[in-house]
């Protein structure tokens, strides 16, 4: 595939530098990807799409399938999604191996799809962790400790936010009261500062991607 053929190709990530966002807290461990976006809704390959439908079978009374309007559903009002407190939350705190279970792609894109740019939790399924990165979510890892004391506050706490800051690799409340530190892999941070994923990646090298194709062609005529 050339230069030209993968920017065609849609990709929707941007720069994560500093977000502001309320937090919604998922007081469950080892929450599957299954459990994240069902396997009914595995139907398309697009990154969009997947929003109504992240943790379905929790957010939902009744069984979602494919193409079901949400408007017509029965929503589950015990479900942390599904109250007024948590609308427009944009950072999921979450227990320890979120993302297990099976490797799915579909996983961060229902997430992201959601409106989520972060999660926070003690620890996560490594193909999921990795898979954030590549779509534009930020996997924050923290003790237990400091997780216990988020969802500590969060309960008590209407209107709960965080500001993360990537480059500073922070977190921390409103008021500054609380700043915890994280770690992230150097080329990882890059790319969400940059907002690439693996074609945009790829695309800071497209000049010479373009001087190696000319040369193949001329090379190897027959190629074309």
């Amino acid at each position: 595939m050339g230069v030209d053929a993968l920017k065609r190709i849609d990709t929707f990530m941007q720069p994560f530098r500093v977000h502001t966002g309320l937090v919604a807290p998922l007081d469950r461990a080892n929450v599957d990807t299954d459990a994240i976006i069902p396997k009914q809704f595995l139907k398309s390959i697009k990154r969009s799409g997947f929003g109504p439908n992240l943790f379905d079978a929790w957010r939902y009374t009744d069984r979602g399938e494919s193409g079901m309007d949400p408007a017509t559903r029965r929503p589950n009002r015990d479900f942390v999604l599904n109250q007024d407190r948590y609308k427009g939350a944009s950072i999921l705190l979450a227990r320890r191996n979120f993302g297990c279970g099976s490797s799915r792609e579909h996983a961060p894109w229902a997430l992201a799809d959601y409106g989520f740019r972060a999660l926070i939790a003690p620890s996560y399924a490594d193909i999921f962790f990795n898979n954030c990165f590549k779509n534009g979510l930020l996997p924050i890892v923290l003790a237990e400790r400091e997780v216990d004391r988020l969802f500590a506050d969060v309960a008590v706490f209407p209107g709960y936010t965080l500001t993360i800051d990537l480059e500073r690799q922070t977190v921390a409340t409103a008021d500054g009261s609380l700043v915890l530190g994280f770690d992230v892999d150097p080329f990882r941070k890059r790319c969400l500062l940059n907002g690439w994923d693996d074609i945009g990646l790829t695309l800071q090298h497209a000049e010479e991607i373009r001087a190696f194709e000319a040369r193949r062609l001329h090379d190897q005529p027959w190629l074309a």
